[in-house]
């Protein structure tokens, strides 16, 4: 009689080994750690929650990317031409990107914002949402590179994509260490 009822049960599945399958899936699980997840948050919501993570993951990336590079940039002496602001040129901005934010007016600083905001609203705008199916992040390709490679090298891309944008985040960070904190980056002079 137990075993006739057990029939109308659903299957017992754990919903760890799901996401967690699902994330092995995702690209970025890759050598020498694999799923790298050591606080567990695969496991602390639903597929859209994991989508959500890894949609946060690449935007962070990219940011760290593009701020790594801007930094590197501003501490080789790389400008703009033109101004600023009226009367005040690009190279009369410091070398040094802490100081150099600090010199940017104010007006300047809220069309940073804006347009940022502008871009994050349009991206979540977007239907299907990468939640629920449709592609993750802001996608920028205007000759369609994506749509022409095959699946293998299109995984591998957004693999090398997610490495460096993980470098990129550590980077970012150490170089905001080294020019806040003396002595946080040995071999490196303070401030950086």
């Amino acid at each position: 009689c137990l075993g006739a009822a057990s029939a109308f049960l659903a299957p017992k599945t754990t919903r760890a080994s799901t996401e967690l399958m699902a994330l092995k899936d995702m690209p970025g699980a890759m050598p020498p750690l694999g799923v790298f997840d050591p606080l567990g948050l695969a496991d602390t919501g639903n597929e859209e929650t994991l989508l959500w993570f890894r949609a946060a993951e690449l935007k962070h990336c990219r940011v760290a990317m593009l701020a790594t590079a801007g930094w590197l940039a501003n501490e080789l002496g790389v400008t703009f031409p033109g101004d600023l602001s009226y009367g005040q040129p690009f190279s009369s901005l410091s070398h040094l990107p802490n100081e150099a934010w600090d010199v940017v007016p104010y007006a300047g600083k809220l069309q940073m914002l804006v347009f940022i905001g502008c871009v994050e609203s349009w991206s979540e705008a977007q239907k299907p949402h990468y939640t629920k199916g449709g592609p993750m992040g802001l996608q920028c390709d205007p000759l369609g590179l994506a749509e022409n490679m095959n699946k293998d090298f299109l995984a591998t891309r957004q693999k090398s994509e997610l490495a460096n944008g993980r470098l990129a985040m550590i980077a970012i960070m150490s170089f905001f260490a080294a020019s806040s904190v003396e002595g946080s980056v040995p071999g490196l002079p303070f401030p950086y």
